[in-house]
């Protein structure tokens, strides 16, 4: 007898009796494949918890332990808590296995615990030949090539890892479902069991993920929901720095970012990126200016730069580069409009320097003034740090931090500063530096003119 099958959607995970270009659930196009019924589930019965008053319940945070990857623990907020499950996901070669090949090594130091590693995509002489180039060598850390869920669940329940890689979870299957790797039904069966394994008996486990195109994790969503916390690492192939961003974690704060630069030997902190960010700017040159951005609870001082030149087609271009298209239109739209400055007949392309992402509206007048300084050729003072938010009728808008932004750009070596009209009088901490406090985007442009 022939056995059925549904077209199931690879994002959402609806299922449908044929094949569909557009899921109607999700709209997304061409992400429904056959996939065989599952028969019956044959599991246990699971034992029914008992209920316990709130009260009783005791948290503590020394119950964090250390990766020994200070970037790493800043990310996660604090170390990691027994039995969570954290999922990390990042374009191809970025160094997801690197950073948790070096995180398990850092947390299996000075005690004689184990850490089990589970690969799925590569040998254990591969991952051997990367463990030299880093000079880690461990008998603790023992490396499970492995893609059979049943196995892998063994293999923890008997060895008692202190903590645990799965590399990755697209690779796993279980022999319960006849559905192929990767699919919907194997990727959530998977991550649920995993996640039962790891809170029962209170092992870390740190799961990679695959990306799509569009940069977001592969598999059904209810993945990111099933996971304590969402680590997404970021980086340019042709930049050697790599961001760590938390977009989820039920134990700390998303807000925080960590820093690492790749070499050979592995993944390197980079604990001061503010002088990291500027260390090629030594001129003053048009079209560029320096702000200050949050992240999290860290300012880093980062470089914008702008190129206006006139173009060769009906049609101008507009470029962004680590910074919000649609954002770049509107503050383009004001300096035209409210500013008196002619772009329509100009390409315009932004970048911020080094491979950074800064999305926060604090980026908006350094942008605008990056742009009016490439048009009118007049480079902005080298020691000048500028940070504000543009409303669309042009007036400069106070952001958050201000004092901190301030802190962060005196301690890097700049003496001015271009902000926001401040609601209260800020305390000055270098007497001998200027500020020069805007209202509208027209002041702004006036300051560039005179200086």
């Amino acid at each position: 007898m022939k056995q059925k099958t549904f077209f199931v959607c690879q994002s959402c995970g609806q299922r449908s009796l044929k094949w569909l270009g557009r899921c109607p659930a999700c709209n997304e196009w061409n992400t429904l494949v056959e996939e065989a019924a599952e028969s019956v589930s044959r599991k246990k019965k699971s034992p029914s918890a008992t209920p316990v008053p709130l009260r009783e319940i005791t948290f503590t945070a020394g119950e964090r332990r250390s990766t020994g990857i200070g970037e790493l623990d800043r990310v996660l907020g604090g170390g990691l808590v027994p039995g969570s499950l954290v999922l990390i996901g990042g374009d191809p070669g970025v160094g997801k296995s690197t950073l948790l090949l070096q995180a398990v090594n850092g947390y299996l130091s000075g005690n004689d615990s184990s850490a089990l590693y589970i690969s799925g995509e590569e040998s254990a002489p591969q991952i051997k030949l990367r463990a030299g180039r880093m000079n880690i060598d461990s008998d603790n850390i023992l490396i499970l090539p492995e893609t059979s869920l049943e196995n892998i669940l063994s293999a923890m329940e008997e060895t008692g890892p202190a903590v645990t890689v799965v590399d990755s979870i697209q690779t796993i299957h279980s022999e319960e479902l006849s559905s192929a790797p990767g699919t919907v039904a194997q990727v959530r069966e998977c991550a649920a069991r995993l996640m039962e394994t790891a809170k029962r008996l209170e092992i870390p486990t740190l799961i990679i993920g695959h990306v799509t195109k569009e940069g977001a994790i592969a598999g059904p969503r209810v993945l990111e929901h099933l996971v304590d916390t969402v680590l997404y690492f970021e980086g340019d192939r042709s930049h050697t720095y790599r961001i760590l961003r938390a977009v989820k974690n039920r134990f700390g704060s998303t807000n925080e970012i960590g820093i690492f630069e790749m070499t050979d030997r592995g993944l390197t902190e980079v604990l001061n990126p503010s002088e990291l960010f500027l260390s090629e700017k030594t001129t003053e040159v048009p079209g560029t200016s320096v702000t200050s951005t949050i992240e999290g609870t860290r300012p880093i001082i980062v470089e914008i730069q702008a190129l206006v030149s006139p173009t060769s087609f009906g049609m101008p271009r507009r470029t962004a580069i680590g910074v919000d298209y649609q954002r770049v239109n509107l503050l383009i739209a004001v300096l035209e409009k409210i500013g008196g400055l002619q772009l329509g007949l100009n390409d315009i392309y932004v970048n911020v320097v080094g491979g950074l992402k800064v999305i926060e509206p604090a980026t908006d007048l350094p942008i605008a003034l990056s742009i009016a300084s490439s048009l009118l050729d007049i480079p902005l003072k080298r020691e000048m740090l500028v940070f504000g938010e543009i409303g669309l009728s042009g007036e400069i808008r106070n952001v958050s931090s201000s004092e901190q932004r301030i802190k962060e750009g005196i301690k890097t070596g700049f003496r001015s500063f271009l902000m926001p009209r401040q609601k209260r009088e800020l305390s000055k901490m270098d007497e001998a530096a200027e500020y020069h406090e805007v209202e509208d985007i027209h002041q702004a442009l006036e300051i560039l003119r005179r200086d």
